[in-house]
């Protein structure tokens, strides 16, 4: 056997959810008195295993804190099953819980479950995403008056947009700040949830429907400054003063760029 085929066998039995070696395999190693081949194996095998559901458990905290390890561990085995490992970094490993949840359980329980997977993955996305390129407020404050209307911005790499229909964000903050965990309920209306990195830290806010509405039109849909006034005009005069407040409180939260000055 080639060494190459050798090690496409032991990577297809350590992937494998089955303990038991080829026999190929088992013919190509030597056990010795203190430790049969097959024993050393399933060592080897478990240990990967146990590896890999250690990295969910750590991508996923409030998700596993929800379960519990029993109903965590049998749900990250039955993914890692459809979904091995296709990646020399353990960062991606989870990166189809969310969706595996949904097809997993029962919609009524995926629901839940695979929002608030979704929540936490989001927060890992924010904090690995590449720098971009800050609007500032003192930026704003120098751009000349007939540079306001044609203003465009989009959202810098590191933010993240979730709309929540289930009380996800309470879970998390529960399981981060180790309290009692909430039980699971629906919100009486959706919210909206952004995410995004402040140098090293993860930063989060939950934004009000017209709010989320705004800052979807402009950075999504490309609305320019006077569009989104446009868009404001039912509060007559106080249109542009509320397009202002919403854009001060995104430049200071760091959430965009210009449309103009950011990489492709």
């Amino acid at each position: 056997m080639r060494l190459s085929e050798w090690q496409a066998q032991v990577q297809a039995y350590l992937l494998s959810p089955d303990v038991q070696p080829n026999p190929a395999l088992r013919a190509s190693l030597l056990g010795s008195a203190a430790l049969s081949a097959e024993q050393g194996l399933a060592i080897y095998h478990n240990a990967y295993r146990a590896r890999l559901l250690e990295a969910l458990r750590g991508d996923y905290p409030a998700v596993h804190g929800w379960l519990g390890d029993e109903e965590f561990d049998a749900l990250a085995l039955a993914y890692l099953d459809a979904h091995p490992s296709q990646h020399f970094s353990l960062r991606w490993l989870g990166a189809q819980l969310a969706d595996f949840i949904d097809g997993y359980l029962v919609p009524a329980q995926a629901a839940p479950l695979s929002e608030l997977a979704r929540l936490e993955w989001a927060f890992t996305l924010a904090f690995d995403a590449p720098d971009g390129l800050p609007l500032s407020l003192t930026q704003m404050a120098e751009l000349p008056a007939e540079d306001w209307p044609i203003l465009q911005v989009r959202l810098l790499p590191s933010v993240q947009w979730l709309v929540c229909r289930h009380n996800s964000l309470a879970l998390w903050r529960a399981c981060k700040e180790q309290g009692d965990f909430p039980g699971s309920q629906p919100l009486e209306e959706m919210e909206t949830c952004v995410i995004w990195r402040d140098q090293l830290i993860t930063r989060y806010r939950s934004l009000a429907a017209d709010e989320a509405a705004a800052l979807q039109g402009m950075t999504v849909h490309g609305w320019n400054f006077a569009e989104l006034c446009g868009e404001l005009a039912h509060l007559g005069e106080q249109a542009p003063a509320q397009a202002v407040g919403w854009l001060r409180q995104w430049l200071a939260d760091g959430l965009l760029q210009r449309v103009d000055s950011a990489q492709p």
